[in-house]
């Protein structure tokens, strides 16, 4: 990258001119190439429209919970505390790892928290798509809780990223 003040030649990727210390950072940002790229960029979680998110506490049982997700028709419940926090995060892949083996008597006994995912990765409106993108691939995730001020919004989805990459392959 060339220096705005000195013309030098840096290595791609300083944040400071190895020339003249000039400070490179907000010159060297990321920029799209192509709709795809742009939107990951420069869009917002809140375009994805994240769905209501479906809570339990940590009591509640894994019968109880797998029951919620299967009425709901979602792959994940959020689990909060009394005052509305997020604890964690229930997924069918918890529950097939982790509650799979557990016999049919105990299913009425094994709360959801011992099973659960604590202090799940999580996004808010405001972040870039490719922020929430790069969390899920980096922790193999396929829903991150959305919150605000520490209370689940919403939660998106791997589906709902590749619909809206998908709608944008189309126009």
């Amino acid at each position: 990258m060339l220096c705005p003040r000195c013309g030098h030649d840096n290595v791609p990727g300083l944040d400071v001119c190895s020339h003249c210390w000039q400070d490179l950072a907000q010159i060297d940002l990321p920029c799209g190439h192509d709709r795809v790229e742009s939107s990951l960029l420069e869009d917002r979680i809140a375009c994805l429209k994240p769905r209501r998110p479906v809570t339990i506490n940590g009591t509640t049982t894994v019968r109880q919970a797998v029951k919620i997700m299967t009425d709901q028709n979602v792959g994940a419940v959020l689990v909060v505390d009394g005052h509305g926090q997020l604890d964690g995060i229930l997924s069918e892949r918890d529950l097939l790892i982790w509650a799979a083996d557990l016999p049919t008597d105990q299913l009425d006994s094994r709360l959801a928290r011992e099973f659960m995912t604590d202090n799940p990765q999580t996004v808010c409106m405001d972040d870039p798509l490719a922020r929430a993108l790069q969390k899920m691939d980096v922790g193999r995730y396929r829903h991150l809780p959305v919150l605000q001020a520490g209370k689940p919004v919403g939660v998106i989805s791997v589906r709902d990223l590749i619909q809206h990459i998908s709608k944008l392959c189309k126009e």
